[in-house]
């Protein structure tokens, strides 16, 4: 009797792990102005099923707009947008009951901060509004120390209504840590700075800059798998700029757009992201559009295009695509809600799965192991 029973216990251990394997926190950073929200929300989500469940939430935290986790996974890290009076703010958190505790909180240096990274010794803030960077050391127990360095940028662009200065819109690391990349809508500009972590102010030093098209906007952009080509998506005119990238410095070699042939309606593109094998590589768009495009990355580093997806909402502002790669999640903004697409790992495709987190104003998606 005894070895059955040593059978079925190792079965259910297997397939209990195995099923854990499959499951990630998902943390969903929000507006909280314009309707009901928290803040910072985590969810339990199975990569297998597309499955979720709420797990835990903040409370009165914000508008924590944009998220970024510790490479321990231990602490969070969360701009609070909110005009002049921003701030960036550090959480204690336990993956496993997905609670979030404040540790302190200091001005951005900047309005309205819109993109946050962390590594080891720094945070990083992009300004959208104050058109610049801040860099902010860590403590040891996660708290961040006053910022050590702020860059302002300078200039302006031809849109009048919306490049009127510089707007900051994102700060990306170089896969190999070395440099700091980071967006200019107002100026249509792409910085790069080498990265010293261990300075003591001058944590960023400006390397290289390259323009792009007059007018374009540059919002967000990602690194291929291999480090070797950025994909750069412009808000305000809908085109996808390629370059090659070698140790800080990108050259153009292509461009496409997210708009399909004859397109009248108001756009604005917002994010970018490439699947974890490296194939296929989406961007939204808002506006009137509300789509996901979707290419399949040639090994020259060029674009196909593949197809286009309705989100199945409005103002897909901000979408994530599971570590697994089973399943993509839009963030809507506007019709308050995260729509589950699954994900064809051979065409890239996207398939509505019916499902539906309903939450105020999701503006950035991040997974976590739990």
């Amino acid at each position: 009797m005894k070895k059955p029973f040593a059978v079925l216990l190792l079965i259910f251990i297997f397939t209990s792990v195995q099923a854990q394997k499959n499951k990630f926190n998902l943390l969903i950073g929000t507006y909280t102005q314009n309707c009901d929200s928290k803040g910072i929300y985590v969810y339990d989500f199975d990569s297998k099923t597309g499955d979720f469940s709420f797990k835990n939430a903040t409370e009165k935290v914000i508008n924590p707009s944009y998220l970024t986790v510790s490479k321990e996974s231990n602490f969070i890290y969360a701009v609070n947008e909110f005009g002049a009076e921003s701030t960036v703010s550090s959480f204690s958190y336990n993956p496993a009951s997905g609670k979030l505790d404040l540790i302190n909180k200091q001005s951005s240096k900047g309005a309205d901060p819109c993109y946050i990274i962390n590594d080891d010794k720094n945070v990083i803030v992009a300004n959208y509004s104050g058109g610049n960077i801040s860099v902010f050391g860590k403590n040891n127990d996660g708290s961040l120390a006053e910022a050590k360095q702020v860059i302002q940028h300078y200039g302006k662009g031809i849109n009048v209504q919306r490049q009127e200065g510089p707007h900051v819109h994102m700060v990306h690391f170089s896969p190999d840590k070395k440099f700091i990349l980071s967006n200019d809508l107002g100026n249509d500009k792409v910085y790069s700075y080498a990265y010293n972590p261990n300075a003591a102010t001058t944590v960023l030093e400006l390397k290289d800059s390259i323009s792009v098209k007059s007018g374009s906007g540059p919002r967000h952009l990602t690194f291929s798998k291999d480090g070797k080509f950025v994909y750069l998506l412009q808000e305000l005119d809908g085109a996808l700029t390629v370059f090659s990238y070698s140790n800080g410095i990108l050259k153009k070699i292509d461009e496409t757009t997210i708009l399909t042939k004859g397109f009248k309606g108001t756009f604005s593109s917002a994010d970018i992201h490439i699947s974890p094998d490296g194939k296929f590589l989406y961007a939204s768009n808002r506006g009137e559009a509300n789509t996901i495009t979707i290419f399949k990355i040639l090994k020259n580093g060029k674009l196909l295009l593949k197809g286009q997806t309705s989100t199945l909402g409005k103002g897909p502002r901000n979408f994530a695509i599971d570590p697994t790669g089973n399943f993509l999640l839009v963030a809507h903004q506007y019709t308050n809600n995260v729509v589950i697409f699954k994900r064809n790992k051979n065409t890239g495709a996207l398939t509505d799965t019916g499902k539906k987190i309903a939450l105020c104003s999701p503006v950035c998606l991040v997974f976590t192991k739990n």
